[in-house]
């Protein structure tokens, strides 16, 4: 290994297909996996538990500052009205300064057995780790995005309206570019994935031939990340 956590960093907009892509290069890589958005969903949720609105500074801040791994395992972090209230809250710097630890120490330090990490957020090539060995910047037409989280909230048995969804993608979209704090952006240095046009098993397939294709790293993903077999989807 090059003598420190292998990264990879994924960014990327809403609904991009960047989570899902996270995970299956992590299991093929073996390398632990963090969804950054969880963190900020955790948050997001205990501000609503409290009743506050998205803009208490006081009341997201002690939500960061007491957030726990078991928090991200929470499963009403997948409703809407969680995700959009942790782009609101994720806008906040006070919030932003205090997660910025867990990231970092996550991908420094990863859980025992694994050799690197793979964060996927909004801001983890350009702040979280910048020198992240590798980045890729997972995107896709606002419309498509939308089509995607529309599907998967009516498979979860959950009622939506594409229309709204499609106009939640794009204030989220504006939010997260124009916030503040460590606004969405892609960093100079990283691979641009579009999966407008893509399936999740051509975005994975693109994705894991840039990993191993990347000069001077073969070597060291040969003998320590090595790609796994994936399993069986049958």
């Amino acid at each position: 290994m090059i003598g420190r956590s292998f990264v990879v960093a994924i960014d990327g907009p809403a609904a991009s297909g960047k989570g899902t892509l996270a995970r299956r290069l992590a299991q093929k890589l073996n390398l632990a996996h963090l969804d950054t958005g969880k963190i900020y969903r955790a948050v997001a949720l205990k501000v609503i538990e409290a009743g506050a609105s998205a803009d208490d500074t006081v009341v997201a801040t002690k939500a960061a500052k007491q957030l726990i791994p078991k928090d991200l395992d929470n499963p009403a972090l997948v409703t809407d009205a969680v995700a959009s209230m942790a782009s609101k809250v994720a806008a906040l710097p006070e919030v932003r300064r205090q997660l910025i630890d867990f990231q970092r120490n996550f991908s420094k330090t990863p859980p025992k057995g694994y050799c690197g990490a793979i964060l996927d957020g909004r801001d983890i090539g350009t702040v979280i780790c910048p020198e992240a060995h590798v980045k890729l910047y997972v995107t896709a037409t606002a419309e498509v995005r939308a089509a995607r989280r529309h599907k998967e909230l009516l498979g979860r048995g959950l009622p939506s309206i594409y229309a709204q969804v499609l106009e939640d993608i794009k204030a989220r979209d504006h939010r997260d570019a124009h916030r503040a704090a460590a606004p969405l952006a892609v960093a100079s240095d990283a691979f641009l994935l579009d999966t407008t046009e893509l399936d999740a098993d051509a975005a994975f397939a693109v994705a894991l031939a840039y990993i191993m294709a990347q000069p001077g790293l073969s070597s060291d993903l040969s003998e320590d990340i090595s790609p796994k077999a994936e399993p069986s989807r049958d």
